[in-house]
Formats: structure tokens, sequence, C-alpha cells
């Protein structure tokens, strides 16, 4: 016995989940509003990349590698949460030359941070400073590490402070750092409403981590000021929430475009900071991160709202509004 093929999407576009069963029943789901879809794209002209997050070294890599692979799934950008100073010299630039060779964006995050500091407020009931970097001396680390990346060939950046945002932005600006770098807000920071969205972007963010329990009339709101990138966990860690929103997905990305689909996954142990003893835990979450790619993908096309991905090896996050990254005095 084979499956029913998935009735074709409707006139209006991508059909919701389970909507020709309801409609049957008089439980249509209402219309979509044109005017809630995102007027934006990537440059490519595409509406939605993917993006594979904790991949927090060689060896996980290439199980993510692998797993895409063999699962077809296509991978635009894989990302890092550990830092950049947990990694050698070595073991970055086989990344690098291992993200190359797939045309995939590697971003590694720039430490240290203030969960990791011996400042006690990120560990109060209120979060306190959270994940900025304290004080001067871990700002200078976080460039550190960028400088260091760079170096090695690594052309996107993960943030969690809006200093060094800012630092790393004007340094882009002023040739300290390549101009191809992208600099990508994590989600430990992320904005909630659309004025901070915009200030991140004129920061010199090219592509915001949002918080995954936006609603999408949030995304909505956003959209009308700011056409920056967004990066959602479609499935969240559960320190973020741990919310699946895979059903979503086709939604979301109407409302939020451009996007950048991430794979989580929640009831997970934590791996930051890695290391080998962390090993095993790694390698099957990064192997089980991909397959929850492939569900999410899987459902977009049942749903017919497959299209409008970006080429493979897109990473540009097109024209951005900034503040002047060297004002004078």
């Amino acid at each position: 016995m084979t499956d029913a093929p998935a009735p074709a999407p409707g006139p209006e576009g991508p059909r919701r989940p389970g909507e020709p069963a309801l409609a049957s029943l008089g439980l249509a789901a209402p219309r979509d509003n044109p005017a809630d879809s995102s007027p934006h794209t990537f440059p490519d002209g595409g509406t939605w990349r993917t993006e594979i997050p904790s991949v927090e070294g060689p060896e996980a890599l290439a199980v993510v590698l692998k797993e895409s692979s063999r699962l077809g799934l296509p991978v635009h950008r894989v990302s890092q949460g550990s830092g950049v100073w947990m990694l050698s010299d070595a073991e970055i630039t086989e990344m690098v030359e291992g993200c190359a060779e797939r045309d995939i964006e590697l971003c590694l995050f720039t430490g240290p941070r203030g969960t990791w500091d011996t400042g006690a407020s990120a560990r109060t009931d209120s979060g306190g400073a959270g994940l900025r970097a304290r004080g001067h001396d871990a700002l200078a680390g976080c460039v550190e590490d960028a400088l260091r990346a760079a170096a090695l060939g690594v052309r996107c950046l993960l943030v969690g402070d809006e200093g060094v945002l800012w630092s790393l932005h004007r340094m882009r600006e002023r040739g300290l750092l390549p101009a191809d770098t992208t600099l990508k807000v994590s989600a430990l920071i992320g904005p909630v409403n659309p004025a901070s969205v915009a200030v991140y972007e004129q920061l010199g963010a090219d592509s915001v981590n949002v918080p995954s329990d936006l609603t999408a009339a949030h995304f909505t709101e956003i959209r009308r000021v700011s056409r920056v990138p967004l990066d959602l966990y479609i499935e969240a860690p559960d320190d973020l929430g741990g919310y699946v929103r895979m059903y979503e997905a086709a939604e979301l990305i109407r409302r939020a475009a451009p996007l950048y689909l991430k794979f989580g996954l929640s009831r997970a142990p934590g791996i930051y900071p890695y290391g080998a003893q962390l090993r095993d835990t790694a390698l099957d979450t990064a192997r089980e991160r991909v397959r929850r790619g492939r569900l999410v993908l899987d459902l977009l096309a049942r749903l017919g709202a497959e299209g409008g991905m970006s080429p493979l090896g897109s990473r540009r996050p097109g024209p951005l509004h900034r503040f002047p990254a060297n004002p004078k005095d």
C-alpha cells in the first residue's frame, strides 16, 4: 500500500497543514492576508536558507557533511557555539577547508562571554548582563578571536554583544577585517521588537537570530522596518525554550523572509563549551540535527512550500541600513 499523493497547493499559494481535510469539515483556515507577507528576499531572490548549529569542531562537521549528503539536505551555513578560542588553528583550518569544498558558510563564535566569566550576574535569577562581554579585556578577547579566525579564512563571525558587533563592523569598514566578513547576532541576545531589530541592523548585523517564541505577527512587525536576514530555530534547544515549530515553517518563511531555518535539538544535553569529554554527545546530536532538518524540508515539500530556497553557496545579506561607522567628532 502506498501513501496517497499530497494535494497540490491552491491558487493562493502553499496550503496549510491538514487544510484539505479540515476544509471538508467546514473548518478551513482563514485566508492569508497579503499584507502580512514579507516583501523582502535575499539578494539572490531566495526567501530561505538552512543552518545547522552547534557544529563544534572538525569531527562534528564531518558528521554533518556526511549525513547531509546521505539525506539530501541542502546546507547553506554551519555555526559553532563554543567560540574561536576553543579551537586550534589546525581545527579551524580543517573546518574552513571542509566547508569550502561544499560551498557552505562557516560561522564561528567570538568569545569570551559573560556566561563563562568570573562575574556572577549571568547566574542570577534575572540573568544580569547575560552573554555580553564584560570589560575591556573581554571585548579585546572577542576582537582577537575575530582577527585570528579571519586570518585563517573564516568569513562569518557570531557575536553576543552589541559593543562587539559595533566594533567588528567598524573594523570591517576600516579594512581590519575582510570586507566580505558577515556578522551574525546570537540567539542569546536576540531582539524581540522591530525597533531593536533595526538597531542591530544599524550596528552592523548581517543576520539576527531572534528568539524562537516570536509570533507570526511579530515577524510582520519586524519586516515593516527592517530587511536584515533573520535566523530562527525551527526546533530550539531547551535552554532557548525547547520550541518545535515544524508545522509553522511555511508560514514563518512567508512572514519573516529572508529567513535562515535553524535546526536545533530539544531534549538534548548542552555541549558548550565543547571538549573531548562531550564527543559522543556532540556527534550524535549533530547527526540528529541534520535529520530534523530533512524532516522540515520534507514537510515543506508536502505542503507545496519548498520553493524559494536560495541557491547553495549563497551567503551575502544584500544592502542593509547602517549607522555611520566613522562619525566625525
